[in-house]
């Protein structure tokens, strides 16, 4: 994208946000969301960080995003330039960034490299933005992320951003920049609770951040038509999960498990003037008042959106509720594909539930079902697969169905930690399977099988993959680029990470 056709974009987004509150401070951070505009608009994490760090006093924050096109082709990224006044990524004392996930590590090395930052953390000195990174990947396994960047915040951020940005602030403003004074700074980061410092740390994560209740809940400051939740007012009915399901980095045991925020606070804190409203959390339908906070927010002729419904927590009261808050498709979770191996992650989404969902749908004028599910789970056979074409086919007969289809990616702080990669072509077959059993009747679209293998590797591995990623981008980024460079690593030392059992996987 040109510089003037930037701008003029950046222009029009501007003026179509609600809520922004400019600000100049004597330190600004450039916000940096390594996908496009309309997905970091979308994140509330993203959102909340740059509120707080707006709240600071002595500290403004800036927004960049990786550029539109370079979603599309890979050889595309113009040079970072901040939403708020245009000015280059490396121009910035502090660049902050928050990662979601595994495969947004990319898009990060992009913009560093389009910025002529090095994307190496040994090859960058005082000279360099001191790059900071936190996000949900932290949850899991931030380890990826060593090699490319200077300090992580692990876990809830809110708290400890504001300690962490005034031991940046006050080493940049003592004197001139030099490499003891960038060792200085490592060395007070490296100090304080549920920080990561590489080069103080190793391999060595500390204990993930639990904020104190009263942050809660977190909010979305601004609103856009241009956001993938267009004009979306995000915020949290409760943070972490009750449950245990296997596969989730935000179960029970995680920061104590789910945390309510009540539904006055819920409701107070939502604009009046808010006609979209999207109500966020890993179980958002578990709120023991859901059904209420939907019915009010119909009541003052909100749309309201969930994040997350369980198939166990659906009923006709709150099924009628989601109809009046505008809902068109009834979206919930399989989770896997036979009740086997739901049983084994620990899910409580059996078939009672699933054909109730698909009545509700029906009885409440829903123009179809919507079911996520993942394949490629341990100890899954063709038998899981022919099970769940034949569930789906009888749910088919009640309410137009789809199925949303991920292959299954082990992740770190997890019991199926370690649980080996299906194999790309296992993955495959069995979506082949599913599309041909239920050509004609359901709709079934999946994410990519080669590309939930590059998500495994790095969820599964540690610097050495993070660094692998620099070569892959600077490759092309393909996946043959990918594969190439996981394959060129040494085999690990010890058992984690499991890059090896991953290349045999392919």
């Amino acid at each position: 994208m040109s510089a003037a056709s930037f701008e003029a974009l950046v222009r029009r987004r501007l003026a179509d946000e609600v809520g922004r509150c400019p600000k100049e401070a004597p330190t600004t951070v450039a916000m940096l969301y390594p996908s496009p505009y309309g997905a970091g608009m979308s994140s509330l994490g993203f959102q909340r960080i740059y509120r707080a760090i707006n709240d600071m006093p002595g500290f403004a924050c800036e927004r960049v995003f990786l550029d539109d096109e370079a979603e599309q082709d890979l050889s595309v990224q113009a040079r970072p330039r901040t939403y708020e006044s245009l000015r280059p990524l490396e121009e910035f004392p502090i660049v902050a960034v928050s990662v979601a996930y595994e495969l947004e590590i990319a898009g990060l090395v992009r913009m560093l490299d389009a910025a002529n930052i090095p994307a190496h953390r040994t090859q960058r000195d005082e000279r360099h933005p001191f790059i900071l990174a936190g996000g949900p990947l932290t949850f899991s396994n931030p380890l990826p992320l060593a090699g490319i960047v200077d300090a992580i915040i692990v876990g809830e951020s809110e708290e400890l951003i504001e300690p962490v940005l005034d031991v940046l602030r006050s080493e940049a403003t003592e004197g001139a920049p030099s490499s003891s004074s960038r060792a200085r700074t490592l060395e007070r980061l490296a100090a304080i609770p549920h920080v990561f410092v590489p080069a103080h740390h190793g391999v060595n994560l500390p204990v993930v951040a639990k904020v104190d209740n009263a942050l809660l809940p977190a909010w979305s400051p601004i609103r856009t038509p241009h956001s993938v939740l267009s004009n979306m007012f995000l915020i949290e009915t409760e943070r972490g999960c009750s449950r245990t399901c296997t596969y989730c980095v935000m179960r029970r045991s995680t920061n104590g498990g789910m945390r309510l925020v009540s539904m006055d606070r819920i409701l107070e804190t939502i604009p009046e003037d808010a006609r979209r409203v999207g109500l966020v959390g890993a179980a958002v339908s578990d709120h023991p008042r859901i059904t209420q906070i939907v019915n009010a927010l119909a009541d003052r002729g909100a749309e309201v959106g969930l994040s997350s419904l369980r198939p166990d927590r659906l009923n006709d009261d709150f099924v009628a509720a989601l109809k009046r808050g505008g809902y068109k498709t009834l979206t919930t979770a399989m989770d896997g594909p036979s009740d086997r191996l739901r049983e084994s992650l620990e899910r409580r989404a059996r078939v009672k539930n699933l054909l109730r969902a698909a009545e509700l749908a029906k009885a409440h004028k829903m123009e179809r079902l919507k079911l996520y599910l993942m394949v490629g789970l341990p100890n899954e056979t063709d038998a899981d697969i022919d099970e769940c074409i034949t569930f789906s086919t009888e749910l088919s007969r009640i309410v137009p169905l789809s199925l949303g289809i991920a292959p299954f990616c082990a992740k770190r702080n997890t019991p199926l930690d370690g649980k080996p990669f299906a194999g790309i072509k296992v993955v495959q077959d069995r979506l082949e399977r599913l599309r041909r059993g239920l050509k004609g009747r359901v709709d079934v679209r999946s994410t990519s099988a080669k590309w939930a293998w590059v998500e495994y590797v790095l969820a599964q591995g540690s610097e050495a993959e993070g660094l692998a990623v620099i070569d892959a981008v600077r490759e092309g980024g393909r996946f043959a680029d990918y594969k190439r460079a996981f394959a060129s690593l040494p085999a690990p030392t010890t058992a984690k990470p499991r890059r090896s059992l991953a290349i045999a996987q392919v």
